[in-house]
């Protein structure tokens, strides 16, 4: 009842609820994006959806413009306090995780909810294994049970188990707790960044073309 039902109208009513406090700090934080080097004020990246629909996810733009993808090891987003792709502003954005609101947009079209697993790269898909690809049965979220428990801190395979164990124990109860942790996380800015080591391609990084900007 919750899953299929209450989650998607909680989710409306939220967005409804916070369009006014949101658009405006969005605004805000868009025109100093725009002032420090001209670019675009938002990052629109392709993302996998419930039963793997593509979607666009949007963010307010972190990086330098054109800035190269840096991988982990196990292929997720390398991130970095000391990324030198990062901007002054973009800096700011992701220590306070701001740079996350536009994705509120996402919940109100119905690509995203509030609480779920984290949105992977299309391409990832192709390397779920046996049920991992379970994760998919729910709609991806701006936070989940990884995001307020673990952050960037645990590799990715990690965080498919995670994704199923909340897939198997979505409540409106698990969904509350996720959101409460995950404040308190922001305020103490807790795990922002990875302290895991990127993947080498002999010059000691892999770069590819689509930064998670």
């Amino acid at each position: 009842m919750y899953e299929k039902y209450l989650k998607r109208a909680i989710d409306v009513a939220l967005c409804i609820l916070m369009t006014p406090i949101i658009i405006p700090v969005i605004g805000v934080c868009a025109l100093f994006v725009i002032l420090e080097d001209r670019g675009p004020a938002f990052y629109c990246g392709e993302r996998l959806g419930k039963k793997g629909d593509i979607f666009k996810m949007f963010k307010l733009r972190s990086m330098k413009v054109d800035a190269p993808d840096i991988r982990n090891s196990d292929g997720t987003t390398y991130n970095s306090e000391n990324d030198p792709r990062m901007t002054k502003v973009g800096r700011i954005l992701r220590k306070t995780s701001l740079d996350e609101l536009p994705q509120f947009i996402n919940v109100l079209i119905g690509d995203m909810s509030f609480v779920g697993p984290r949105p992977d790269l299309p391409e990832h898909v192709n390397y779920y294994q046996n049920d991992e690809v379970r994760r998919l049965d729910v709609l991806p979220g701006i936070s989940g049970y990884n995001q307020a428990y673990f952050r960037n801190n645990i590799e990715w395979k990690e965080r498919i188990k995670n994704d199923i164990y909340y897939v198997d124990n979505i409540s409106f109860k698990f969904d509350v707790k996720i959101c409460m942790v995950t404040i308190i996380n922001i305020i103490r800015r807790k795990g922002v960044y990875s302290s895991r080591s990127i993947q080498s391609d002999g010059k000691g990084m892999k770069q590819n073309v689509q930064a998670d900007q």
